[in-house]
């Protein structure tokens, strides 16, 4: 447990919860969005698109939004993203339009980011330096609890309710969040009073920083090989006859080795500093991608997409530890922004060039070339 004390841990908790009740609509209300437009008779070009849209601002928006962080704190811009995300929600509730779909996409897309990049931002504030990696470790815990919830509810609602009363359901999350934060009920840390930053920088600023162009190098290269996953699973599973439940239960196993890994991961952090994890995981993720083309079973691919889990799902807090420790003073919100940016980008770049060369030239050359990447990174 975090070191800042009982109202310190109480924050963090109650931050935590109110994450996971907006991430449980920004991952439900993407399985919502694709199958109801599906029901509508959309052409997967235009679920493509929408699945694009929750990415597209963000990734162009996000480091601006990172140094509007820094320079007047991070409570306005998480309760603006809770309520972009409640009315994305909302808008397909009262008009359930295609047209209303993409308005959704952009807005439950945006606001997400908004929150996400000022939460990360907030969450390394809470207690000392040192206790970062246990922090975004629980932090990432609740992520991965949402993440299974919010996909989970939306399949569940949509067959006992309906897709329109799903929606109107998935409105009623984001309540908790903007009302707390509209009334100042959560006691957010405050950056340091001499952590302002200094004018006249620039993104190119950050990325001449050694240290930290190498962690958001590591950032890119396992962000692309969480959706190199997600992504070509599906496909290679079908290309080697596996049925859809058994693509299922590899896709599973990951996301139960994430939660698993997460959970573990406030006793690992205090044995381990955040770089060797990180490049561990980057070593894990290399050694998956190379063996995935060499199986066809799918309790072989079952057990490695676990170890995949393990790796990937270690990463990410391990990330927004080094962030938050090699980011210059009061430039933490950008230095968040920069990634996020590079995440999105992954997300709508990274299914079009492994499509495009899986369809070239097969499936194991990309995973070869993605493990190839993966290794470099890691040296």
């Amino acid at each position: 447990m975090p070191r800042e004390g009982k109202s310190g841990v109480r924050t963090l908790y109650f931050l935590i919860f109110i994450t996971l009740l907006n991430h449980s609509v920004f991952a439900g209300m993407r399985v919502s969005v694709s199958l109801y437009a599906l029901h509508l008779h959309a052409t997967p070009f235009t679920v493509g698109v929408l699945m694009a849209l929750y990415a597209l601002l963000p990734m162009l928006s996000a480091v601006s939004m990172g140094r509007l962080i820094d320079r007047i704190g991070s409570r306005v811009p998480m309760l603006i993203g809770s309520i972009a995300i409640a009315l994305g929600a909302l808008v397909p509730y009262l008009w359930p339009t295609l047209t209303a779909l993409h308005l959704t996409s952009v807005l439950i897309g945006s606001g997400f980011m908004m929150y996400q990049v000022a939460a990360q931002n907030i969450i390394g504030y809470i207690g000392p330096p040192e206790d970062r990696p246990m922090t975004f470790s629980l932090a990432a815990l609740g992520f991965s609890v949402s993440g299974f919830v919010g996909p989970m509810l939306a399949g569940f609602g949509i067959d006992a309710l309906g897709h329109i009363a799903t929606f109107g359901a998935f409105a009623v999350f984001p309540l908790l969040p903007i009302a707390v934060l509209g009334l100042n009920k959560l006691r957010l840390p405050q950056p340091h009073a001499n952590a302002l930053p200094e004018p006249g920088r620039s993104v190119v600023d950050l990325l001449r920083h050694r240290v930290l162009r190498h962690v958001f190098v590591a950032s890119g290269l396992l962000a692309a090989a969480w959706d190199m996953f997600t992504f070509a699973i599906p496909i290679y599973g079908s290309r080697i006859g596996l049925s859809a439940s058994s693509i299922g239960l590899v896709l599973g196993s990951f996301s139960v080795a994430t939660f698993v890994i997460r959970g573990l991961l406030p006793a690992i952090s205090r044995r381990l500093s955040a770089w060797p994890l990180l490049t561990v995981s980057l070593g894990t993720a290399a050694t998956v991608f190379f063996l995935f083309p060499l199986l066809e079973r799918a309790s072989f691919l079952m057990a490695v997409a676990f170890l995949l889990g393990l790796g990937l799902g270690m990463s990410q807090p391990m990330v927004m530890s080094l962030l938050h420790n090699t980011a210059p003073a009061g430039r933490v919100g950008e230095a968040i922004g920069v990634r996020m940016s590079l995440v999105n980008m992954s997300q709508i770049a990274m299914p079009l060039l492994f499509g495009a060369l899986g369809t070239a030239l097969g499936m194991l050359p990309v995973f070869w070339a993605t493990a190839v990447l993966l290794s470099l990174g890691g040296l």
